[in-house]
């Protein structure tokens, strides 16, 4: 895949962007909701996504081009005590659209959406793929295949302790618009994937959902629905008595008038991290006359309306539910 001048030169301030380690902790997430690494991690380009591998010595997210017409996963290593490498592209991509990258609890294997054809070189719809570890890298990405993968797009893979698999699509004879589906692991084997019932999934959309590795709690965005703030939501829906989802509570203390999504815990269950497309871009400017300066600064901004990463307490969050 050829790219362009201007692309390639894009692509390469990411990865030249922090030639010198960066201090960033996950010890102590933020009681407020606050960006995550500010002018490291999210910057003026468009972030999305997160995970960290269970050891904590690995971060991966998503950087996609301003309309999302091409996305690449990229990484982080831990160097030192919170102390992390520069972004760089993981080994696995960087030639097609790969994004939202899973791990799974024992941090062997990463899974992830992308176009990248199965055969030849036809790019193919959105499947979901995975990688395992292989040295100090990963292998060559494996197509999950059927039953997960159709002719439709699947995203947002999602992956338990005990191997059932969440993720999202858009299927004929679904929920709603657009569905959160899972497929159960039994005798080794992936089973025919089946919408979630109606206390998550509903007439409308809901997408990109984040499940607990012991599956007690959901969280996802929906859109269209009569709480939500217009741009798409985070909710989160927890495992009654007898293992059945639970009516879905808006998070209505992280939502913005923009999107929300992408939500992710950290294998220690005390960070949440999202996405949020929320901005600081102004509407007038009452005092004087706009230059073009003021302008095109805001294009530098973190806030300027393209993805960031957010974090914070999700211990301290669940109890405000009780």
């Amino acid at each position: 895949m050829k790219y362009s001048f201007t692309f390639v030169i894009w692509l390469l301030g990411i990865s030249l962007s922090a030639q010198n380690a960066v201090p960033i902790s996950f010890d102590k997430p933020p009681e407020k909701l606050s960006l995550l690494s500010e002018g490291f991690i999210s910057t003026h380009v468009n972030e999305r996504d997160f995970a960290l591998s269970p050891d904590g010595n690995e971060l991966y997210y998503t950087i996609s081009t301003p309309k999302s017409t091409f996305q690449t996963i990229v990484f982080c290593k831990k160097i030192g005590v919170g102390k992390w490498t520069s972004p760089e592209v993981v080994s696995f991509a960087g030639e097609y659209s790969d994004l939202e990258p899973a791990i799974s609890a024992d941090g062997k294997t990463l899974y992830f959406s992308s176009n990248r054809p199965t055969a030849g070189a036809t790019l193919k719809d959105f499947d979901i793929w995975k990688v395992t570890r292989a040295g100090n890298g990963w292998s060559n990405p494996e197509n999950l295949g059927k039953p997960i993968n159709t002719e439709a797009d699947e995203f947002y893979p999602s992956i338990t302790r005990s191997g059932n698999l969440y993720f999202t699509a858009q299927y004929n004879g679904g929920v709603g618009k657009e569905d959160i589906y899972v497929s159960t692991f039994l005798n080794n084997q992936y089973q025919k994937p089946a919408a979630l019932d109606t206390t998550v999934n509903s007439y409308t959309y809901e997408f990109n959902a984040f499940v607990a590795p012991d599956e007690k709690y959901i969280l996802f965005t929906s859109y269209g629905r009569k709480d939500d703030s217009g741009g798409g939501d985070l909710y989160i829906s927890l495992k009654d008595e007898t293992s059945k989802w639970k009516p879905a509570i808006r998070l209505k203390e992280l939502n913005s008038l923009q999107l929300d999504y992408c939500p992710y815990v950290s294998p220690d269950g005390k960070s949440l991290f999202f996405t949020s497309e929320r901005h600081q871009l102004p509407t007038t400017f009452l005092k004087k006359k706009a230059s073009i300066m003021e302008i095109t600064s805001f294009y530098s901004s973190p806030l300027n309306g393209t993805g960031n990463i957010y974090w914070i307490d999700f211990e301290k969050l669940v109890k405000t539910l009780n």
